[in-house]
């Protein structure tokens, strides 16, 4: 069968077969969704052909294992598999939060039928003159019920990876092999990679021996949906989590407050972030700030890094160009977060290896 022919076949033996089919704009995947309408009854179809990516690794699997079987399984992520998707959401709905029901599943061929939540993302709300501050202060008190308890090891029949040294180090990795080569018109040396990596061991070092909690890894206002008919944490609906680790509390936090796409008001990213420590004192988890904020500036650094590589390499590898737009944004939050006194040493290489006039345009040959 053709990819067409096993759609059509999964939705007709789903009792979807005469729903009219509309496809919805994609990116940076090889997934695909389709909004489905049947009657007064409609709903998504998720669409991703299982050896369309590198595959991942049993938890249990050593560095040179993982990296032996390609990026997706060195830096943690799902890859193609909808099984996870489909266990992440079980996880999360069972905690009371809105990640979309899974009503029908092929998860060998790739296919789900899941709960349309709508198209109210938080980036679209606050654009149409929503209140941003209500918003932000909802998607955090999902993360702090997320985070009132220890990360499971598995959910349904898939382990939680654990968001190690060895994801995080390959994913700051991505700099050094895309973005200096962009910036710089010429590849990293042996010695800065060499030094870079070290620098970044040492940085993120002790939040390795903080409790690991559930992680999303894509929390932000693209992937955040606006449910004002709900209650309470189940206001925010959750999509895009089949990445999800075991890791920082700090992580999920910084990829909401330094949003890639969009600029936060200040005052709202301060208060959400406030409201955020106080409800998880509220429920019995308090949080030594110091040591939060300390772990968040590196969890920031960490991701703004590996972004940077990332849309380097979405232009150099991948032919899209329009990701260096956002590079001055994200360049923006990198040097504020390596302005932590606890990051300094890799603040001196930043300064040192891609001055402040090589970060926002390139000199690639």
């Amino acid at each position: 069968m053709t990819r067409e022919e096993e759609r059509r076949d999964f939705l007709a033996a789903s009792g979807w077969g005469k729903a009219v089919v509309t496809p919805l704009p994609g990116d940076a995947s090889t997934r695909r969704y389709f909004r489905l309408a049947d009657g007064t009854r409609g709903a998504l179809l998720m669409d991703q052909p299982q050896g369309a990516e590198t595959p991942t690794a049993p938890p249990d699997a050593n560095a040179d294992a993982r990296r032996a079987l390609g990026y997706n399984a060195v830096a943690r992520l799902a890859g193609a598999d909808v099984g996870r998707f489909a266990e992440v959401a079980r996880y999360l709905k069972n905690r009371g939060l809105s990640a979309p029901e899974i009503y029908a599943a092929d998860t060998a061929r790739g296919f789900l039928i899941i709960e349309d939540l709508g198209d109210g993302l938080f980036a679209d709300v606050v654009r149409q003159g929503g209140d941003e501050a209500a918003l932000y202060s909802n998607a955090v008190e999902v993360l702090a019920k997320l985070h009132a308890e220890p990360a499971p090891q598995a959910m349904g029949g898939k382990p939680l990876f654990s968001y190690d040294d060895v994801a995080l180090l390959a994913e700051t990795d991505v700099l050094t092999e895309w973005y200096l080569p962009y910036a710089l018109g010429r590849a990293a040396t042996a010695e800065e990679i060499a030094e870079h990596r070290a620098l970044w061991q040492a940085a993120l070092g002790g939040i390795a021996a903080s409790p690991p909690v559930f992680i999303h890894r894509d929390y932000h206002a693209q992937n955040l949906l606006w449910l004002p008919q709900r209650a309470g944490a189940a206001r925010t609906g959750l999509i895009d989590f089949q990445d999800a680790v075991a890791g920082s509390k700090a992580y999920d936090l910084v990829s909401l407050l330094e949003d890639a796409r969009r600029d936060v008001d200040p005052a709202v990213g301060h208060a959400a972030l406030r409201h955020y420590l106080d409800t998880m004192s509220a429920q019995g988890t308090p949080l030594d700030e110091a040591a939060m904020a300390a772990e968040m500036a590196a969890m920031a650094a960490q991701r703004n890094a590996k972004i940077v590589g990332i849309f380097a390499r979405l232009h150099r590898r991948d032919g899209k160009p329009r990701y260096l737009a956002l590079l001055p944004r994200v360049w923006g939050h990198l040097t504020r977060d390596l302005s932590h006194p606890s990051l300094a040493p890799l603040r001196a290489w930043y300064d040192r290896t891609i001055p402040l006039e090589t970060r926002f345009s390139g000199k690639e040959t």
